[in-house]
C-alpha cells in the first residue's frame, strides 16, 4: 500500500512539473498536447521521461491492484488453514480418547475398528486438503515476488525525471517566460486517511448521498484501498441509480478482484436484475440460478428465485 501512495504521488507530482515549460507558439513545445511537435532537444528528453513515468505508473496501480485481491484471497486461504488445522486437532484428540478407553466400552471390536477408521480418514482428507491450501498460499506468494514493480525501478525513473526537470527549469528561466498549473482536485481528501474516508464513503452511502459516497469510494479505487469493495458499493450506487449497465461494469470488476467476498450473494443478484432490466435474458437467468445454487440459505436466494419466475 505504501509503494501505490509513493507513486500516486510522483504521477500527480511529475505533470505538474513538466508542465512549467512555456510552450511555443502556436502550439510548439506544448508537451500536454496529444502530438506535440516543435519540441526543443531538453522538451523532447521530458516528453521520453514522463511517458515512461506514466507506463510505469500504469503498470503499478495494475499490479498493486492486484496484490491487494491476492492478499485478500490469501486471508480467505488462511482461515481455510485454520478451520482445517482446528478439525484435525479435534480428530487428534478424539483418536486419543478413543484408545484410551477400553474396549469392553465398546459394544464390540468392530464398532472400534469402524469408528477408528472414520477417524482415520478424516485426518488423512483434512491432511491433504491443508496441503493443497498451502500450495496454492506458496502460488500467490511466489506471483507476488516476480511480478511486482520494485522500489528501486521506480527510484531510478523518478530520478532521471528530477533530472531533466531540473535541465528544463533553467532553460526556461533564460527565456523569462512561465506557466503554473494548479491541481486542485481531490485537495480536502488528501488531507485525510484513507481508513476515515472508507468510514466516511459508507455513513455516506448510508445516508443515500450517493454522490458524495461515490467521489469517496473512486478515491479509495485510485489510492487502491480496499479495491474489491469499493468497486463493489460504486456498483450499488449505480444500480440504485438504475444505471444499470455502469452497475454490471463495476460488480464485473469487483467480482474479478475477489471472488470470495462476503457480499458476492448480493452482487450475483444485483447483476442479473440489472441484467435482467437491459433485456440481457439469458445472462440473467444464468446469473440467477447461480444465485440459488451457491447461496441456497440466503434472503438473495429467495429474491432470486422470485425473479426468476417471473422471466418463465
Amino acid at each position: 500500500m505504501t509503494k501505490s501512495i509513493i507513486v500516486a504521488f510522483f504521477a500527480t507530482i511529475v505533470p505538474f512539473n513538466l508542465s512549467c515549460a512555456e510552450p511555443s507558439a502556436f502550439g510548439a513545445g506544448d508537451l500536454n498536447s496529444p502530438k506535440p511537435y516543435g519540441l526543443t532537444s531538453n522538451e523532447k528528453v521530458v516528453l521520453e521521461t514522463k511517458q515512461s513515468l506514466h507506463s510505469v505508473v500504469v503498470k503499478s496501480n495494475n499490479q498493486a491492484n492486484e496484490v491487494d485481491s491476492l492478499r485478500e484471497r490469501i486471508d480467505g486461504l488462511q482461515s481455510i488453514v485454520e478451520s482445517l488445522s482446528e478439525k484435525s486437532q479435534n480428530n487428534k484428540i478424539s483418536l486419543q480418547n478413543l484408545t484410551q478407553q477400553s474396549s469392553d466400552q465398546l459394544k464390540n471390536s468392530d464398532e472400534f475398528d469402524k469408528r477408528l477408521s472414520e477417524i482415520t480418514t478424516n485426518n488423512s482428507e483434512n491432511i491433504e486438503k491443508i496441503k493443497l491450501v498451502i500450495s496454492e498460499l506458496s502460488t500467490l506468494i511466489d506471483k507476488i515476488n516476480t511480478s511486482y514493480v520494485t522500489k528501486d525501478e521506480v527510484s531510478s525513473l523518478v530520478k532521471s525525471l528530477m533530472a531533466q526537470k531540473s535541465t528544463t527549469k533553467s532553460t526556461t528561466a533564460a527565456t523569462g517566460k512561465k506557466t503554473e498549473l494548479q491541481n486542485t482536485s481531490s485537495i480536502g481528501l488528501d488531507a485525510m486517511s484513507v481508513s476515515d474516508i472508507y468510514d466516511d464513503a459508507q455513513a455516506l452511502f448510508d445516508k443515500k448521498n450517493y454522490t458524495k459516497s461515490l467521489e469517496y469510494y473512486a478515491y479509495l479505487i485510485d489510492k487502491n484501498y480496499k479495491p474489491a469493495y469499493a468497486h463493489y458499493m460504486i456498483g450499488e450506487m449505480n444500480y440504485k441509480r438504475k444505471n444499470f449497465g455502469e452497475a454490471i461494469a463495476y460488480f464485473k470488476k469487483s467480482a474479478s478482484l475477489y471472488s470470495k467476498a462476503p457480499y458476492m450473494s448480493s452482487l450475483m443478484l444485483h447483476t442479473a436484475i440489472s441484467m435482467d432490466n437491459t433485456d440481457d435474458k439469458k445472462n440473467a437467468n444464468a446469473f440467477y440460478k447461480g444465485v440459488i445454487a451457491k447461496y441456497p440459505d440466503t434472503n438473495d436466494a429467495i429474491e432470486a428465485q422470485k425473479k426468476l419466475s417471473l422471466m418463465k
